[in-house]
This record gives C-alpha cells, structure tokens and sequence, in this order.
C-alpha cells in the first residue's frame, strides 16, 4: 500500500486527511496523483493540480515523476504563501 497525507488548504478542499492506494509495480507519483483525481472527481482535478503543488515522498520534496515502492508515504502540500 501506499499512504497517501494531505496537508493545509489541500486537505481543507479534498475534506481528506489520508488515503490508502494499493501498490501497482512500475507505479509512478503522476500515475498515482491521476488515480486519486479519477476515484476523487473532478473537484479533486482542481486541487491535486493546482499550480506550484508540492509532493514529497517519505518525508522528502519532489521534483518530477519518480516512481514509487511498496509502502512509501507520498504527500501534497499546497503551494507556499506569505508576506
């Protein structure tokens, strides 16, 4: 399984804390952020691919599309504001 957090105005949106996704091999992080904007709807489409969203896996920030492993934690944080 791969545990899925979500953080902040993300996990305000989604009205989610947590999902759970069962490991495919070859699973990548874009492959599993469309698998949750099918099961979630288009509502989540908006949110999960919000510009500047940041994704980070076992704790870690993440660029790109790295593939995933049984058991990883992936998160997504909504962009960071301030002023």
């Amino acid at each position: 399984m791969i545990k899925v957090l979500f953080f902040g105005r993300v996990r305000e949106s989604l009205d989610c804390a947590e999902q759970a996704v069962p490991f495919t091999s070859g699973l990548d992080l874009d492959a599993l952020q469309q698998a949750l904007i099918e099961e979630g709807g288009p509502s989540w489409g908006d949110v999960l691919t919000e510009e500047n969203m940041i994704r980070a896996i076992n704790h870690e920030v993440v660029d790109g599309n790295p593939e995933l492993a049984e058991g990883d934690e992936v998160a997504f944080f909504p962009p960071v504001t301030g002023g």
